[in-house]
């Protein structure tokens, strides 16, 4: 009777083994239903703000509650988040083809050339100008290669990316007969914050991994390799099947 009563009984390392398991799982489901709860989130959010701020400027004959009460009679009420987003975007348009026309372009200058008659709302203005155009531009400006620069001090390397070779006076005045090299190195987890570098070209490890496998790497805070596999070697192209 006592053997028997012992055999029903489980072994401990079969529930340690059972925790293991719904521990595992249930990390794993926090990995998959975080990105995509905090995409949502944000984009849900991002969408209520444009909302809050474009839909009082629409007319409130063309607001959206008036089309359902309209339709549906006066005691209908829907909130439909995006709508604002909507008259943004094609305001936008709008906006675009007015400034690559021929009146557009003069009122574009003439408006530029009066806000940089004004002290300090130029110095605003051009900044944010310059960031629209650098992130916003149809160009291909963009970096050219990951790259491992010695930082903060020689023998700590950090991840950067390479812009352009240096020009004008700035390489022509730092004391160094070789070429000076402009790179971006940025902060962890937020790679759109960083410094400006200007690094000896021998000084520059270029990498086989390209800037978006790089970038991911500065995300992650090193935790996020090109090749999950293999991180020594680059990252596996998939085949075309």
């Amino acid at each position: 009777m006592t053997g028997l009563l012992h055999e029903e009984k489980p072994p401990k390392h079969r529930r340690r083994r059972l925790f293991a398991r719904i521990r595992a799982n249930f990390l794993t489901g926090l990995i998959v239903l975080i990105p995509i709860a905090l995409t949502l989130y944000l984009f849900w959010s991002f969408m209520g703000w444009i909302d809050s701020w474009v839909l009082p400027f629409v007319p409130s004959a063309y607001q959206p509650e008036a089309f359902f009460k309209y339709y549906l009679g006066e005691d209908t009420s829907i909130n439909i988040r995006g709508v604002g987003m909507v008259f943004f975007f094609f305001f936008t348009i709008f906006i675009g083809w007015l400034a690559k026309g021929f009146l557009g372009r003069s009122v574009l200058s003439w408006a530029e050339g009066l806000v940089e008659r004004m002290p300090v709302v130029r110095s605003v203005y051009s900044g944010l100008k310059q960031i629209a155009e650098t992130v916003f531009s149809q160009k291909e400006n963009s970096f050219e290669k990951a790259c491992l620069v010695e930082y903060p001090r020689p023998g700590i390397w950090a991840i950067a990316f390479i812009s352009t070779t240096a020009k004008g006076e700035i390489n022509a005045n730092i004391p160094r007969d070789e070429q000076m090299v402009s790179v971006f190195l940025p902060t962890t987890p937020n790679p759109t914050s960083g410094f400006l570098l200007f690094v000896p070209q021998s000084d520059i490890i270029e990498l086989e991994m390209t800037v978006e496998e790089a970038a991911k790497l500065v995300i992650s805070a090193g935790l996020v390799y090109p090749n999950a596999k293999d991180p020594g070697k680059p990252a596996e192209i998939p085949t075309p099947k």
